[in-house]
C-alpha cells in the first residue's frame, strides 16, 4: 500500500472506531445508570434507550451511502458525525430516560458506515482494497473489547453522562481527522464491492442463503444486547461491585480471542467453514443457557461468558467471510449493506424486547427469548448449503464498451480456478471469485493486458 493508502486506511479506521466506541461503551454500565434516572424503573424504556441507536442506524445506513454518491463522501461523514455529537450531548445532559432515548436515536442517525467504506474504496487501489476493508472492519472487534474493559473504570471516574460527553468530544476530533488527515479522493465512483445498489436489492433479498446469514447476525446482536440488560446486574447481585466488572470482562475477552484463532485457521485452510460455523452457533446457545443457570455465581457467570464470547467472536469473524463467498460477485456491497442494517435492527430489537420481557416476566423470559432466537438460527445453519471454498479478487481494467466487457467476463470465467467473473465498465474493474487453493492468475493478468 502507498503512504496515501495507509494514511487513508488508518484514518478511516480511527473515525469508524471512535463512532462505534460511542455506541458500545455504555453497554456494561447503562443498567446501573438507568436505575438513577426518572423512568429508569421501566425496563422496556431502558432497553429501548440501550438499543435505540440500532433502529436509526438500520434505517439510514444504506440511504446515507447513496447520498454520499450524490454529494460526496466527506460531507456525509461530517453530517453523520455532527448528528452523533448532538445525540451524545443530549444523552449526557438527559434528566430522564426519555431524553436518553432521544439522544441515542440521534446518535444512530449519524449512520456513516457505508460512506466510510465507500471513501476507503475511493482512496485505495483494487489490489489493496481488501486489506483496507479488513483493517476498518477489525476496529469493531477492538473497540467492542475496549468498551467492555474501559466502561466500568470510566463510569467510576466520570459516570455515564461523562462517558456520553467524552464520546461527543471524540467525534468532534474525528471531524478534524477527516478534514486534515484523510485525503480527498481524486475520483469518486460507485463500488459494487462496498456499496449497496438499488438494482441488486431484489436479487439479494431473494437469496435464501444470504437471508439465513442476515437472520444470523440479527439473532447474534439481539441476544448480545438483551444480555447486557441482565449480566451486569447478575454480577452485582452475586457480590461483585460494578466498578470491578472489568476484572471479569478483560480475561474473558482475551481468552476468547486466543481460543478462536485455531478454529478460524482450521475452517479456512480445510474448507470446513460450515462445520465450524454450526459448532459456534451451538456453542453460543450453550453459553447462553449456562448464563441462565449460573446467575448466582461470579465464577459460574465468568465461565459462561467465556463460552459465549468465544462463540460470539468466532461468529463475528465468520459471518462476513460467508457473505463474501455466497453473495453474487457483482452484488457483494449490496449483500453487506443489508447484512449490516439487519445487524443494527437486531441490536434494537434485542434490547427493546429483552427489556420488556425482563421487566414484565423476569430474567427467565429474557433468556428464553434469546434461546429461541439462537435455536432457530442453529436449524437454519444446519440446513444451509456449504459455501464454496472461494475468495474474492479485483483487478483494474482498461476502458471498453459493454460488449467487450461481457466477452471478457466470459473468458475470465472460463479460466481454471475461477468460479465467477464480472467486468463492470463504469467501475473499470473485474470482480472474480476464485478457488482458495489457487487459480491461473497469470492467465487472468494476460487477458486483462497487465504486466506480471
Amino acid at each position: 500500500m502507498s503512504p496515501t493508502e495507509v494514511r487513508a486506511t488508518i484514518g478511516l479506521a480511527g473515525v469508524y472506531g471512535l463512532r462505534m466506541l460511542g455506541l458500545f461503551i455504555i453497554l456494561p454500565v447503562f443498567a446501573f445508570y438507568a436505575e438513577e434516572l426518572p423512568g429508569g424503573d421501566n425496563y422496556t424504556l431502558v432497553g429501548i434507550a440501550l438499543g435505540a441507536y440500532g433502529l436509526t442506524q438500520a434505517i439510514l445506513q444504506i440511504p446515507f451511502g447513496w447520498l454520499s454518491d450524490r454529494i460526496g463522501r466527506k460531507p456525509v461523514i461530517y453530517l453523520g458525525l455532527i448528528l452523533f455529537i448532538i445525540g451524545s450531548f443530549i444523552a449526557a445532559f438527559a434528566t430522564n430516560i426519555y431524553w436518553v432515548i432521544i439522544g441515542r436515536v440521534i446518535q444512530g442517525a449519524g449512520a456513516i458506515s457505508a460512506a466510510v467504506m465507500a471513501l476507503a474504496a475511493d482512496l485505495t487501489r483494487e489490489e489493496h482494497r481488501t486489506k483496507a476493508m479488513a483493517t476498518i472492519g477489525m476496529t469493531i472487534g477492538v473497540v467492542f473489547a475496549v468498551s467492555l474493559i474501559a466502561a466500568p473504570v470510566l463510569n467510576q471516574w466520570i459516570g455515564v453522562p461523562g462517558i456520553f460527553a467524552m464520546t461527543g468530544i471524540l467525534a468532534l476530533l474525528a471531524i478534524i481527522v477527516v478534514k486534515k488527515v484523510i485525503p480527498d479522493p481524486v475520483i469518486s465512483r460507485f463500488h459494487s464491492d462496498t456499496e449497496a445498489s438499488s438494482a441488486s436489492l431484489g436479487s439479494v433479498l431473494r437469496n435464501t442463503q444470504l437471508l439465513r446469514l442476515d437472520y444470523g447476525i440479527f439473532a447474534l446482536h439481539a441476544t448480545l444486547m438483551a444480555l447486557w440488560l441482565v449480566v451486569p446486574l447478575t454480577l452485582r447481585e452475586a457480590g461483585m461491585a460494578a466498578d470491578t466488572h472489568w476484572q471479569i470482562y478483560f480475561p474473558v475477552l482475551v481468552l476468547s480471542i486466543v481460543l478462536i484463532v485455531p478454529a478460524i485457521i482450521y475452517s479456512e485452510k480445510k474448507a470446513k467453514l460450515k462445520q465450524v460455523f454450526v459448532a459456534a452457533i451451538a456453542m453460543l446457545l450453550f453459553g447462553q443457557v449456562l448464563l441462565a443457570l449460573t446467575s448466582e455465581s461470579v465464577w459460574g457467570t465468568a465461565g459462561a461468558l467465556l463460552v459465549f464470547f468465544a462463540a460470539f467472536n468466532l461468529l463475528e469473524a465468520s459471518l462476513p467471510s460467508l457473505i463474501s463467498k455466497i453473495a453474487p460477485v457483482g452484488a457483494k456491497g449490496t449483500a453487506i449493506g443489508i447484512y449490516s442494517s439487519t445487524q443494527f435492527l437486531g441490536a434494537f430489537t434485542g434490547a427493546a424486547v429483552g427489556g420488556y420481557l425482563f421487566g414484565t416476566y423476569g430474567s427467565s423470559a429474557l433468556y428464553a427469548f434469546c434461546g429461541v432466537l439462537l435455536a432457530v438460527w442453529l436449524v437454519l445453519a444446519i440446513t444451509m448449503k456449504a459455501p464454496a471454498a472461494v475468495r474474492s479478487r479485483m483487478y483494474p481494467v482498461q476502458e471498453m464498451n459493454p460488449d467487450q466487457s461481457q466477452e471478457l467476463s466470459r473468458q475470465l470465467a472460463a479460466i481454471p480456478g475461477v468460479f465467477e467473473a464480472l467486468v463492470l465498465v463504469n467501475e473499470r474493474v473485474a470482480y472474480l471469485k476464485v478457488d482458495m487453493k489457487g487459480f491461473d492468475e497469470e492467465k487472468v493478468i494476460q487477458l486483462l493486458g497487465e504486466e506480471t
